[in-house]
């Protein structure tokens, strides 16, 4: 008799995974952006000396409040791959879900670089080091999105059209929060809030648009071209958030067409997708287990 609950499925833990991994690049973005991340003595894994500081509201609790939910994490992409490999996934999933958990000593790793030896550089984190933390964690994110995607291959009941249509309107609702609180649009002050809800509305955004893609892929749908341009302009505009390089006026001027771009890349996916012949919009419907 199994001890796991009916409900607990492995695309469910999968997407649980997923989306509590984009609560922790939030955090970590929310972290830098309060200069949280020079707290605790740039120790680590101690935070001036305790393992677990004063639980009040301060720098030292929000620097190792993101430490613990990392270690959370942590452990459950290692249960995903797990999981993928004693539950008989297919192997794509097997191999994202593993290839998650292989970069999670390097992202480890630079964190802790981050926040000791950089944290004493002055005036702050440094340009390859942090570029190098938000590039491990995308990646983390885009393999853990991927393995949730997989692991639902096949079980869902709707139409490939209607799975493309749902992707795309969540992305743009993901990008409208990301373009509401980007830097690029003069909206709202570019302050840690603010920086957090970009990082939100931007992976949700993500998420979605590397799921649009990955559908049209597999069936060779023209709606993959668009669902690329909107994807890679968006990941740039999220480089460009995270102060990867200087936020000149130039940089602004290419950020806020990059968003043009990813808008008009998922307003084009979806009036092709609306154009298609009902022959061309039907996909194959899969009755299975309960997701």
């Amino acid at each position: 008799m199994s001890l796991r609950p009916d409900w607990l499925t492995f695309g469910r833990f999968a997407a649980a995974t997923t989306g509590l991994t984009l609560s922790l690049i939030t955090l970590g973005v929310y972290t830098a952006a309060t200069g949280s991340g020079l707290a605790c003595n740039a120790e680590w894994p101690l935070c001036s000396g305790q393992l677990i500081p004063a639980l009040t509201i301060n720098p030292d609790f929000i620097e190792w409040f993101h430490r613990f939910v990392a270690m959370i994490t942590g452990f459950l992409i290692l249960g995903t791959a797990l999981w993928a490999w004693i539950g008989g996934q297919s192997k794509r999933t097997r191999l994202a879900s593993t290839l998650a958990v292989v970069l999670l000593p390097l992202q480890i790793s630079i964190g802790a670089v981050t926040v000791t030896i950089n944290g004493l550089v002055p005036g702050g984190y440094s340009v390859p080091t942090h570029a190098a933390h938000l590039l491990v964690a995308l990646s983390i994110f885009s393999l853990l999105t991927l393995t949730t995607l997989w692991a639902y291959d096949g079980r869902l009941a709707q139409s490939r059209a209607d799975r493309l249509q749902a992707a795309l309107g969540v992305g743009a609702i993901g990008l409208a929060v990301s373009t509401l609180f980007s830097r690029a649009v003069p909206i709202i002050v570019y302050d840690a809030g603010a920086q957090a809800w970009f990082v939100v509305g931007s992976l949700i955004a993500f998420s979605s648009l590397l799921a649009a893609l990955v559908w049209a892929w597999s069936a060779g749908d023209a709606v993959r071209i668009t669902a690329a341009i909107a994807l890679v302009s968006l990941f740039v505009t999220m480089l460009l958030g995270r102060d990867i390089v200087l936020y000149s006026s130039t940089a602004r001027v290419v950020n806020l067409g990059l968003l043009v771009l990813a808008w008009a890349g998922v307003a084009a996916g979806y009036l092709l997708l609306r154009r298609s012949t009902p022959e061309s919009r039907s996909g194959p419907v899969s009755e299975s287990d309960p997701l």
